[in-house]
This record gives structure tokens, sequence and C-alpha cells, in this order.
């Protein structure tokens, strides 16, 4: 059998712990597909004396994780700081400049710096590999990279965060608020102390601007991304998404119009008939419709120690073997940014609700705001009478549209005496 392949691991946390972990656990199976053993020589991470699950005696340690990549005798530096700059950043780079291979699972600086970062392993004939980054332990890039390469890829989505997936199961499995179900997500661990991050569609773009780029050949492009979180998503919102025949989901999408491409990430409706509508709980699913394949999805756990470290293992038996592959699955110089298509030209059908005065003339003024912006309604539900003053339930749903046209219909609706808060708006979803 051929020499180890030697590595460096920056970062100890739950997913660098598993990585060494699952080396170690099955490192015979792993040398047999690889080749030749994967032996981690040295390690960094920010506090020494901090208590691990893993035994680092036989690990060479090193306080500066920056220094540690640039050494002699590593041939592949796995960064598992996190982060989009600062040492993250630094340590990749200095990995690249000194010919060392990098496996990373951070979608943060990928999703900033991922082009750059490419071009530069490219010049230095070193592998990028990063599918840890991107729904956990779901082997998605790979699948797009090798299985799906002789496919147009003409539409990805999925759910990409599992915080916002088990909220939003929750509210709808035991009809409870936002607030709630989120305090109870943050005493569980499923959501973090400030969740800003997750509840609002950060790290959900962060993937998808990964994603995009693989499956379409070009660029990461972050700031093309249209982002919306959860938050303005009620009980009384996932109830009438049932009794209408949808489940809310937060979704990132990605595909080609002829305005460019659209990438975007939002709350959706969607069917309650689609294989993604049943995705409970913290778990990931991607679906890729390809010209030749058709439809597939893969479901899975997208966070956790050994998902992940499933994936950045993966990524490590494929450059022990010689399967380095360009990361973005074209070679670096192609990446270039391609046309973005506006928000504001998306078309699909909205669901709308409104608290609003009940009396009379009310509904003949919103459907006159609509009928002013060329938006058709496809149905209404109004349930029950309101005490005078009190606010009344009105969903409407539409037939499909143009985005700009929905919202100039939705302000002037907002701004009508009887209309008694913002309007809620969710777009739904043809999957």
């Amino acid at each position: 059998m051929s020499e180890p392949l030697r590595i460096a691991l920056a970062g100890l946390g739950t997913v660098g712990a598993g990585t060494l972990a699952l080396l170690r656990a099955n490192a015979e199976p792993i040398a047999r597909r690889a080749g030749r053993p994967l032996t981690v020589v040295a390690a960094s991470a920010r506090d020494r004396k901090r208590k691990r699950s893993v035994d680092l005696r036989g690990i060479d340690w090193h306080d500066d994780a920056a220094a540690m990549a640039s050494r002699p005798g590593i041939d592949v530096v796995v960064e598992l700081i996190g982060g989009s700059d600062g040492i993250a950043r630094r340590v990749v780079e200095t990995a690249i400049e000194h010919g060392k291979h990098v496996v990373t699972a951070n979608k943060a600086l990928l999703a900033h710096h991922g082009t750059d970062l490419a071009k530069r392993a490219e010049a230095k004939n070193v592998s990028l590999g990063f599918e840890a980054a991107v729904a956990g332990g779901i082997p998605i890039l790979k699948v797009l990279r090798e299985g799906l390469a002789g496919n147009q890829i003409r539409r990805i989505y999925g759910i990409l965060n599992g915080t916002c997936n088990y909220i939003l199961t929750q509210m709808r499995d035991e009809r409870r608020d936002f607030a709630d179900v989120l305090a109870d997500a943050q005493r569980l661990g499923y959501a973090e102390a400030d969740p800003g991050f997750d509840l609002d569609g950060t790290d959900t773009a962060h993937k998808l601007a990964l994603l995009a780029a693989v499956a379409f050949g070009g660029a990461v492009d972050l700031d093309g991304i249209h982002i919306e979180g959860i938050r303005h998503v009620s009980a009384r919102d996932i109830e009438y998404a049932a009794a209408l025949g949808y489940t809310i989901k937060l979704l990132g999408v990605a595909r080609p119009t002829d305005h460019g491409l659209e990438q975007r990430v939002h709350p959706c409706m969607v069917p309650q008939a689609a294989p993604i509508a049943h995705v409970e709980g913290v778990f990931n699913a991607v679906v890729v419709e390809g010209d030749a394949v058709g439809r597939l999805m893969l479901e899975g756990r997208g966070a956790g120690a050994e998902p992940t470290a499933s994936a950045v293992v993966a990524d490590l038996v494929d450059i022990a073997a010689g399967r380095g592959a360009p990361g973005f699955g074209v070679p670096a110089s192609v990446l270039h940014a391609g046309k973005t298509a506006a928000m504001a030209r998306h078309r699909g059908a909205y669901y709308m609700r409104l608290m609003v005065s009940d009396r009379p003339g009310v509904i003949a003024d919103v459907a006159a705001a609509l009928r002013d912006q060329d938006v058709s309604m496809e149905q209404m539900l109004q349930r029950g009478r309101a005490a005078a003053g009190e606010a009344v339930p009105v969903v409407i749903t539409t037939h499909e549209t143009e985005e700009a046209a929905m919202l100039r219909a939705v302000t002037a609706i907002g701004a009508l005496a009887t209309v008694l808060e913002p309007p809620c708006l969710i777009r739904i979803e043809n999957l």
C-alpha cells in the first residue's frame, strides 16, 4: 500500500473531533477505498487545554493554525474553524500557497471567496474539496459534478437549514407560534442563542450559492441571491397552508431563466403531494432536475458531527486516491459571473393573508388593487366574523403573475384603512 495521506486538522470542535473519530473508527475500509492510509499528523484549535472526546496523543499540536498549514510533511489541510474571513481564510490561503490540498466545511468562506480560492487552487494544482459545506452528509456536490455530468440542470432546490425546518415542522404539528417553538429549539440545541444566521435565511443562502455555482458552472454569486427568512410565518399561516393543500418550507431555489440565473431563499407554499413536503424536523433535502435524468431527491441529516465528518472524509478519500476534481465541477478559469435575474422578474403564484376590518366593501377594495396590477385571484378564504373594531383574517391565492406586479398590489392593499396589519405574502412553489 502507498504512503499515507498526511492530514492537518485546523479546528477541533464538533466536526473536527468527529472527523478524527471517523478516520480512526473506519480506518481499514477508508484505506482500502483510498488505496492508502489516511493519517492525521497535526492539529490546531483555539484552546489547547479544552477537554475533547478524541485522543490527540501522537498528533503534533500547533497553536498557530496558519503556520501549521505551511509546514512540510503535510499533504492536505482540513479547515473546520468557520467564518468567512480571519484565521479560517488565512489557513486555506496559506495551505494552497504552499501546495497543500484543502478540504473545508466552511460554507461562509466559500460563499464569499469560493471563486478566488478555486482559482488559487487550480494555479497550484491542488484540490479544493467542500462537500461538507452543503447539506451535511448528503453527497450532493459529488452527484452534481460526477453523477449528473451529462445533464443540463434545469432547477435545483432544497431544504438546506435544519433549524428552520425543525421550527416550521413543530409549528405545524403542535400548532404553536414561532416564538414558543424557537425557545424550545434553543433549549434543545437545535437553534443558537443568536439564531439570526439561520432564521433570516443567510445560512441557506451560503449553501445555495455553492449549489448554484456547481450546478450551473458559474462563479459563486452570493450577492445575486434574494433572501428572506421565516420570522414572519405564523401558526395561522401554517394552518391556512394545510387547508389549501400546502406545507410551508424554507427553500433555496436556483434555476436559469430568460432573464438570467434566478437564485432565491424564502418560505414557500409546497404542495403536500411533493416529496420534499415530507422532509421533517432537522433533516435536509436537495432536489435536482436534469434534462436527461429527470427529478432526483436526496434526503439526510444536514448537520452534526458524524454526517458532516462523512462528507469531509469523502473528499479526503478522493484526494488520497488521486481523484481530485475541480471543486465547482469545471476549471476555475471558466468560472465567470453570469447574468443575474432580478427578483422583480420572478413569475409564480402567491398566498396573501390580510387582517382586515370586518365590514362591507373590504374585499371589493382588495380585489380592485389586484385588478389594477393585472393580478388574478385563484381563491379566497374568510372564516368567521369579528366584533366591531377587531380584525378578521382573509386569505387570497393568485394565479401566476410577475413579482413586481404582486408587490405593487400588496403595497396598495397595505395602504387601505381597512387593512389593519401589513399583509403576509408567501410564494407558492410549483413542484
